[in-house]
């Protein structure tokens, strides 16, 4: 389609299967790779897998004190949120290693 040398649809979809089945790959592997998110000096740790899943919370026990919930109720909140925020770029850094790029197509 494309003539000598260039590259014809059956190639293209070709292509376009691999890749989907790389990024299943890594999907997949994702799910096993956990990050970490901290706050409060490292007070609160969370936990958080490739696929954006928060898989534990650690709470250093010095801290858990009644008069001080809220603090430590905003403290949980930034550390999970700093795990998803570390657990999208790793995602997306996987993720371009397979489509090198092309994550602004549809479907990449």
């Amino acid at each position: 389609m494309f003539g000598k040398g260039g590259m014809n649809l059956g190639n293209l979809k070709k292509m376009a299967e691999d890749m989907q089945t790389k990024m299943a790959k890594v999907q997949e592997e994702l799910k096993e790779r956990v990050v970490e998110g901290s706050a409060g000096g490292g007070a609160v740790t969370a936990f958080v897998n490739g696929a954006q899943e928060v898989m534990g919370i650690k709470i250093n026990p010095d801290v858990v004190k009644p008069e001080d919930a809220e603090m430590l109720a905003d403290m949980v909140m930034a550390a999970v949120n700093q795990g998803l925020q570390k657990s999208r770029e790793l995602s997306q850094s996987e993720m371009g290693k397979v489509t090198g790029g092309l994550g602004g197509l549809p479907g990449f």
